[in-house]
C-alpha cells in the first residue's frame, strides 16, 4: 500500500521555492496603451500614449512636457489663455478700453473675461489633472462643462449690453412697418414684445446653463451611447441667444453697417461648425487609429478652432464696447446702464448653482473601477 503524503505536509529536504518577484509598477512616465487603462480613461480610436492612474499633482504637471495624448490638449487652451489674459489686462486693468477698472459700463467686459478666463483654465485642469484618480477626473470634467456653461452666460451679459441695443432687428421703429405687414401688430404691441425680449435674454441664458451643465454630466454617466454628439449639441445650444445677430444679417445690411461685427461674427461661427464637425466625427483618428494619438487627433483640432472662435468673439465684444462708448445723442437709442446686480452678481448666483449641481452630479456619479 502506498503512503499519500498530503500537500499540506512541508518537505524539508525539497522546500518550497520562494515566491517570484512582486510585479513593479510602471514609472510615471512610462505610457500605456487602451487595454492598460480604466474604461474612463479610453477616448474613441486613440490607442496609446495614455498616462497611468493615480499620478500625484506634480507627476500631473511633469506630463505636459512629455509626450502624451493629453499633452497637447493642454497647450492648446494654456496658450491662448496667456494671450486673453494679456488681452484682458490691457482693457481692464490697464485701462485699455479708455475707462478705469471699475465704471459700470465695464462690468459687462468683467463678466465677459471671466467667462473667457474660466472656461480656459477648467480646460487646462481637466486635461492636465485628471489622472490624479477615477473621481476627480469626473470632477473635473463636470466643472469643464460647467465652466463653459458660464461662459455662454458671460457672452450673453455682454451681448445684451453691447450689441443686441443696436441691431436694427430689435428697434421699435424700424421693426414696426414689418410687424404690421405680416402680423397686423401695431407700434405698442412691437414695443411690449421687444421688451419683454430684453427683460427675458438673461433669466433664459440662467436657465439654459443650468440644463446644459446637467446634460453635459449625464453624457459621461454609463449607458450614454452618443456622449460627443450630446456634449457638442448641448455646448451649440447657448450659442442660440445670438439669434438676433443672425436675423441681422439676414433681414438687414449688417456686412454695411457694421463689417467689423459681421466679418467676426460670422468667422466665429464657421471656426464653431467646423469645431463641432471634428468632435463628433472623431476624424482623423477614427480614419487611422493609432497615427494621431499624439499629435493630431479631434479632439486637438477642436480646441484651437474653439480657441479661435473665442478670439474672433473678442474682436466685436470689444468694438460693441467701443461704440456703446461713443453713443451720445437723443435719438440714439441707448441701453441701460449696466448694474452691479444685473452683471457679476448674475455671475456669483449662476456660479453657486453651478457648484451644487456639479456637487449632486459628483454625489450620484457610480464609478466601477477596482483601483478606487
Amino acid at each position: 500500500m502506498s503512503l499519500k503524503i498530503s500537500p499540506a505536509v512541508k518537505d524539508e529536504n525539497n522546500p518550497k521555492p520562494p515566491p517570484g518577484p512582486t510585479p513593479i509598477p510602471p514609472p510615471p512616465h512610462a505610457l500605456l496603451r487602451w487595454d492598460q487603462v480604466p474604461e474612463d480613461f479610453v477616448e474613441c480610436f486613440i490607442l496609446s500614449g495614455y498616462r497611468r492612474l493615480h499620478l500625484s499633482a506634480q507627476q500631473c504637471l511633469a506630463s505636459a512636457f512629455q509626450p502624451t495624448n493629453e499633452t497637447l490638449n493642454f497647450w492648446t487652451h494654456f496658450v491662448p489663455l496667456l494671450v486673453f489674459v494679456g488681452r484682458f489686462g490691457r482693457l481692464l486693468l490697464l485701462q485699455g478700453a479708455g475707462l478705469p477698472p471699475f465704471h459700470p459700463a465695464l462690468l459687462p467686459l468683467w463678466c465677459y473675461a471671466s467667462g473667457v478666463l474660466l472656461t480656459l483654465s477648467m480646460s487646462c485642469a481637466a486635461h492636465l489633472f485628471s489622472c490624479l484618480s477615477l473621481r476627480l477626473r469626473a470632477a473635473f470634467f463636470y466643472l469643464d462643462y460647467a465652466s463653459i456653461s458660464y461662459y455662454g452666460f458671460a457672452s450673453t451679459v455682454a451681448y445684451a449690453h453691447y450689441l443686441l441695443p443696436r441691431l436694427r432687428l430689435l428697434d421699435a421703429g424700424v421693426l414696426t412697418p414689418y410687424a404690421e405687414g405680416w402680423l397686423g401688430w401695431c407700434s405698442e404691441e412691437v414695443s411690449r414684445w421687444l421688451e419683454l425680449y430684453h427683460a427675458c435674454v438673461l433669466p433664459v441664458a440662467f436657465v439654459l446653463a443650468l440644463g446644459c451643465t446637467a446634460a453635459c454630466c449625464l453624457s459621461r454617466a454609463q449607458g450614454c451611447s452618443y456622449p460627443f454628439a450630446v456634449r457638442t449639441f448641448v455646448f451649440i445650444m447657448p450659442l442660440s441667444m445670438a439669434c438676433p445677430v443672425m436675423g441681422e444679417s439676414l433681414l438687414f445690411d449688417l456686412r454695411r453697417s457694421n463689417p467689423t461685427l459681421f466679418l467676426y461674427f460670422h468667422r466665429r461661427y464657421l471656426w464653431l461648425l467646423v469645431a463641432a464637425f471634428f468632435n463628433v466625427s472623431k476624424i482623423p483618428e477614427r480614419l487611422r487609429p493609432g497615427r494621431f494619438d499624439i499629435v493630431g487627433h479631434s479632439h486637438q483640432l477642436f480646441h484651437l478652432l474653439t480657441a479661435l472662435s473665442i478670439y474672433d468673439q473678442a474682436h466685436y465684444v470689444e468694438q460693441g464696447l467701443q461704440q456703446y462708448l461713443q453713443q451720445q445723442g437723443p435719438e440714439a437709442t441707448v441701453p441701460p446702464q449696466p448694474t452691479l446686480t444685473g452683471t457679476l452678481g448674475f455671475m456669483g448666483l449662476l456660479l453657486l448653482c453651478l457648484g451644487a449641481l456639479v456637487r449632486r452630479c459628483l454625489q450620484g456619479t457610480r464609478i466601477a473601477c477596482k483601483h478606487e
